[in-house]
């Protein structure tokens, strides 16, 4: 079908004619009437300053505008003389879209596709001059786009396909301003037969020709004060005398996450006891378990129900059930685990080891839901104290660095809120660098299995081999939207270099980069952190902590990067664990080490249940090979070869051991032969 939009116009569609016998003829008869002028007018307003004094805030806001002074404002009023009415289905329209995009591709939209920076400058009132795209201009419709971004994001497909979708209203739809009582409400309406999105107008009450057209940039919020944060963006203001601090959220909190994820808490069970002959039957829906699993004491099955052992990929919630009718069958899940596998519960339950500020292996961290208020108070707190204000936007569940972004811009972290949920964290300003002689110094991250046996008493493994991820650019806090220089996932694009070293070949080139600080005293710090985590996890009753289930057994992937700790006179201290990212690179000339004390570890909320790589890894000899068919010729290699070499240290709660474990190593049996009774 032809399309019935041009590229630079401000053409609105009306709904016509009463024909609806199919959506489709529907629709369609919707795109056929071009008469929108003969309902609305764009009026032009210069506004005049206010002889009153601006808060601060407004102030400043006004003089970072692109065009400081008298600003040219437009206003949307009813022209039609018999005004609108709510009740009529001829009173509905649609508004083209003039820019649609995903915010990582932005920036090489505006410099790429003709004609769609000088659209956007005009649109947002940013000066632009020339033919060709300049990087202020491209920056600054980058800075005001989120006074005029909408999102939306489909429901099917591949969880790529499923990031939010920003677009930005034509002419016409971007010039309706804000109003707390609005007279016109707007909403996304994708077209499935042409591919195509829109936005619907319709009015909420019937309006009088001369009124302005207006809707609610806040829509959905009832609460003054997150009202208040939503609109910033248009509406700057100080919220300074507002507390940062983020307790705890109180039991009714996880209570009703717990319901929302339809999630039933077993019962009292006691733990199972098998003969030392045993031959597990396992039931799994993951092919690299099916695949690999080879040892004579498991054998696979086809049927559920019949087996001992459930190793499970989908989110397992009926562990009531369970309980009640096979309280002998074991399973890699513990009731309540999201506590650690999704980000903003993560973020809460961690408090608990710091208080209201997190531990210091936590950067601070707000749900963009529930705490945005705080989160403006802090971010403007440090903007007034000149302290560094770079974040990290994430979804609470997703992985992969999918809709994860890097900015400065309080505006942009506000509006990502109406995407999907999210939580902000500190990005690490200054992390450890590691040295690649092929780009620089670039950022890396680390991640490490961690296997749970029980919550009561609690007993953690973790697993002696880690895998590095690596940055393909040398670090710095600039072009905060290149991918390649500031986040290390790089395992999924067959177009991006894959950088691999394995952690027997990482650790001697670390000290060999940082001999100050051994790795053994890195790590030993990364386990007390563990050790923490995992204790304040496991230290409340569901749902306000993990379940205590014998017959549950799970692992972890934590991954985390290493940030310079800060000393008293405000240099650098060691590094530290710190589970975001963070950091500027020290300067050139310093002499590594230099004005540091030592590297703290920070965990980069991407905990997950373990579900193991998607892509082969290398090898003790450097070359790649499936994770079925690694060797044993190196430490922790070595598939289902030998028993197991781990000493058990046992102490009082918690069990933090390394273990030698072939990996992928009999893991099934690892987490298994300590339940074992003769």
């Amino acid at each position: 079908m032809e399309k019935v939009w041009e590229p630079l116009g401000s053409l609105l569609f009306r709904e016509h004619g009463p024909s609806r016998s199919t959506p489709e003829r529907f629709v369609l008869s919707w795109l056929g009437v071009f008469d929108a002028g003969e309902v609305f007018g764009i009026m032009q307003v210069e506004e005049v300053e206010e002889e009153e004094e601006e808060e601060e805030a407004a102030q400043e806001a006004r003089k970072r505008q692109p065009n400081p002074g008298s600003e040219l404002c437009y206003k949307v009023i009813v022209t039609r003389e018999s005004g609108l009415q709510e009740a009529d289905p001829n009173s509905i329209f649609l508004i083209d879209h003039a820019w649609t995009c995903r915010v990582e591709h932005a920036r090489q939209q505006l410099l790429q596709v003709p004609g769609l920076l000088h659209r956007m400058a005009n649109l947002m009132g940013v000066e632009f001059h020339g033919e060709l795209p300049s990087a202020e201009a491209v920056s600054l419709v980058l800075e005001e786009m989120w006074k005029f971004n909408q999102t939306y994001q489909l429901a099917q497909g591949t969880a790529e396909d499923r990031v939010p979708v920003w677009y930005i209203m034509d002419e016409f739809g971007s010039r309706i301003q804000h109003a707390d009582v609005p007279s016109f409400a707007t909403a996304p309406f994708f077209y499935m037969p042409q591919q195509v999105a829109y936005t619907l107008l319709w009015p909420l009450r019937d309006v009088d020709t001369g009124e302005e057209v207006t809707r609610d940039f806040a829509y959905g919020e009832t609460d003054p004060l997150m009202r208040r944060c939503m609109l910033l963006p248009w509406a700057p203001t100080a919220m300074l005398d507002i507390s940062s601090c983020t307790p705890e959220p109180p039991a009714e909190h996880y209570q009703a996450i717990l319901k929302e994820n339809k999630e039933k808490l077993p019962l009292a069970v006691s733990p199972a006891v098998y003969p030392d002959n045993h031959v597990f039957k396992v039931y799994t829906d993951m092919q690299q378990v099916a695949s690999s699993l080879t040892h004579p004491r498991f054998t696979l099955t086809q049927s559920e129900a019949d087996a001992d052992i459930l190793f499970s990929f989908s989110h397992f919630k009926d562990f009531r059930k369970l309980s009640q009718e096979r309280p002998g069958v074991l399973l890699n899940q513990f009731p309540c685990e999201n506590l650690l596998t999704v980000k903003d519960c993560l973020a809460s339950v961690a408090r608990r080891a710091g208080g209201p500020e997190g531990p210091p292996w936590l950067p601070r961290t707000f749900n963009l839901r529930t705490e945005l208020p705080q989160f403006v108070s802090y971010f403007q707190q440090r903007e007034r104290g000149g302290e560094d204000n770079h974040w990290i936007c994430k979804p609470w569940n997703l992985a992969r660095s999918l809709d994860t972004h890097v900015t400065k811009n309080l505006h942009s972290i506000i509006r990502h809120r109406e995407s999907t949920p999210k939580v902000v964290s500190k990005y690490i300003e200054s992390p450890v660098l590691f040295l690649r002689e092929d780009v620089g110094k670039v950022k890396f991250d680390v991640r490490y299995v961690v296997l749970l046996r029980s919550v009561k008493p609690l007993r953690l493994f973790v697993y002696d081999v880690f895998w590095l991820r690596f940055s393909n650019r040398a670090f710095a806090l600039n072009d905060l939207d290149d991918y390649e220089k500031h986040f290390t996932v790089m395992n999924y694009d067959p177009d991006v270099v894959l950088k691999q070293v394995h952690c027997e070949d990482f650790i001697p080139e670390f000290q060999k980069q940082y001999p100050e600080f051994p790795w053994t005293d890195v790590q030993a710090e990364i386990f007390r952190a563990f050790t923490e985590l995992f204790q304040v996890a496991c230290a409340k009753p569901p749902p306000l902590g993990l379940c205590d289930y014998p017959s549950s057994r799970a692992m972890y992937a934590v991954d985390l990067m290493l940030k310079w700790d800060s000393l008293a006179d405000g240099k650098r201290g060691s590094p530290s664990a710190d589970p975001n990212h963070q950091a500027p690179p020290p300067p050139a000339s310093r002499v590594p080490g230099e004005g540091r004390g030592r590297p703290q570890a920070v965990f980069w909320l991407e905990q997950a249940r373990y579900q193991g790589w998607g892509k082969p890894w290398l090898g003790p000899q450097g070359r790649a090979v499936p994770a079925a068919q690694w060797g044993g010729q190196g430490r922790g290699w070595g598939l289902w070869q030998g028993e197991l070499t781990g000493q058990e240290a046992r102490g009082k709660g918690t069990l933090i051991v390394r273990t030698h474990t072939p990996w992928p190593a009999p893991l099934l049996f690892f987490l298994i032969k300590l339940n074992i009774q003769a």
